[in-house]
């Protein structure tokens, strides 16, 4: 056979067998069950198709788009596009499966872990030692002590009473609100069958060691969603709630001023409960209650591109525009000011002085990059603490209006969630949308705790929580009440 024909034959068994194993190792990128060793493919584009990795701290397994590792199962799974019940595999599922395992590994921590550091060296005899040496003043060791006392708060279910005990397994916890001294949670309910139901509950129980509180509630039951909610003065120091409706079909929204003696059934028979009033004000986002003497039994609500101020007594209003939907309102008490936070992120002050509407009423301006969705103003109204939709939360002071300070670590990127600013103890509580409570020193923006979430993380089960040293009266127990679900708990002092 002439040579040239072996040449050939060996060259076409050659080119044959790298065929083959051509074919062999596409097939093996294509397949969707495990690998034994992670392929390397540099140039492949990141770009094409999302990529998610369990194993992402300290691991040597690398990211392949398209493809989800397990580490529990040491294998590659290929994620399906699409959030139906046919794709078991995808992005959101992969992320919500890590973050309740995240969520479940703090709780087996909190739970083992009795006592948590706040700050690196510090405990109650180094402090106590700095105080009797004279390195701390008075302020900065009750700053320093209750920042101690926040980091060792335990968790207890608070058992809720009521007249009627089969409502409180049905009937979810949409929010909380404190009244001022702390004595009373306004709640609003989510009922199963839709729309919501309000009630109030008395701390005046709320001691250790058992911890129980009696739920007051009413008949009063709206179809319409709450907006937004705040305790009002009217007659007494927070006798009303003030609730923004929104309104649904051909229901208009609404802001009804809800007398909280409505809620309690032991009224005698020369003492009657207040009259429920309703405004036609539809589309408010914020509300807010002025105990400015100024704009004496006034509220004003935040709607769209408009700011309206109302007097509940003589019917007045006056309004003022704006260029975007105001989400947060809150009056300040020594100026003759109103300050709102904006979706467009401005923060601006209202100068109630200026009665009519036009140029001049506009005080202070500042400007977040995202939606502001609360602010706070300072007990010396020198500073404003606010929040937005990017999880921003920043310290303004209004004088020079400049960020003098931010806080890191909140969760947020579209809900409307409100912060707890408590100057006497000195700190900051803020729940972020992933579900965990932060805490955080006001002095120095120092995270102090994060708490988990006692049920499963979701978008509709964000807690609802209430700070405060003296939580039912002067006499009270301190600590912490967090809502979610059907659940009422305490993180008291130990």
């Amino acid at each position: 056979m002439p040579k040239g024909s072996w040449k050939s034959r060996r060259h076409g068994r050659r080119n044959q067998r790298q065929n083959s194993r051509f074919r062999e190792h596409d097939s093996n990128e294509r397949c969707n069950t495990g690998v034994e060793q992670s392929p390397q493919d540099p140039g492949h584009s990141t770009q094409e198709a999302p990529s998610t990795s369990s194993s992402t701290a300290g691991s040597s397994v690398p990211d392949l788009p398209g493809y989800y590792f397990d580490s529990e199962k040491d294998r590659y799974f290929r994620l399906l596009p699409g959030h139906n019940a046919c794709n078991p595999l995808t992005n959101e599922s992969i992320k919500q499966k890590e973050m309740e395992r995240k969520r479940l590994e703090l709780l087996e921590e909190e739970d083992k872990q009795q006592k948590k550091i706040a700050r690196m060296g510090f405990n109650a005899s180094f402090l106590l030692q700095k105080s009797k040496l004279g390195f701390l003043n008075n302020n900065s060791y009750c700053r320093l002590a209750h920042e101690l006392r926040v980091s060792c708060m335990q968790r207890k279910k608070v058992q809720i009473h009521s007249s009627d005990p089969s409502t409180l397994a049905n009937d979810r916890f949409n929010l909380i609100l404190a009244d001022t001294n702390r004595e009373r949670l306004f709640t609003v309910n989510d009922v199963r069958v839709g729309g919501s139901k309000y009630g109030i509950i008395s701390l005046h129980g709320l001691k250790t060691p058992t911890l129980g509180v009696h739920m007051h509630e009413n008949l009063y039951f709206s179809s319409r969603k709450v907006n937004s909610v705040c305790w009002a003065s009217l007659n007494d120091l927070d006798s009303h709630i003030l609730l923004c409706l929104l309104g649904i079909a051909e229901t208009p929204g609404c802001v009804t001023l809800l007398p909280a003696s409505l809620f309690v059934n032991n009224h005698s028979a020369g003492d009657q409960p207040g009259m429920l009033c309703s405004f036609r004000i539809s589309g408010a986002w914020s509300c807010a209650w002025s105990l400015n003497i100024q704009a004496n039994n006034c509220f004003s609500t935040g709607l769209s591109r408009w700011v309206l101020v109302t007097n509940v007594v003589t019917g007045q209003r006056l309004s003022f525009g704006t260029s975007s939907d105001v989400l947060a309102q809150q009056f300040a008490v020594m100026a003759p000011l109103l300050f709102n936070g904006c979706r467009s992120g401005e923060i601006f002050a209202i100068d109630l002085r200026c009665r009519n509407q036009g140029k001049g009423w506009k005080a202070t301006s500042l400007f977040h990059d995202s939606a502001v969705t609360s602010v706070k103003i300072l007990q010396e109204e020198q500073c404003l603490m606010a929040s937005d939709m990017a999880g921003t939360i920043k310290l303004w002071d209004l004088r020079t209006t400049k960020c003098i300070r931010q806080y890191e670590g909140h969760v947020n990127e579209y809900a409307h969630l409100p912060l707890h600013v408590h100057e006497e103890e000195g700190i900051m509580v803020a729940v972020g949308q992933d579900c965990y409570t932060r805490i955080w020193s006001l002095q120095d923006a120092t995270l102090l705790r994060t708490i988990p979430s006692p049920h499963p993380t979701s978008r509709s089960s964000i807690p609802s929580v209430a700070f405060s040293s003296r939580l039912g009266g002067p006499q009270g127990a301190p600590g912490l009440l967090m809502a979610v679900q059907q659940d009422l708990y305490c993180f008291s002092y130990s």
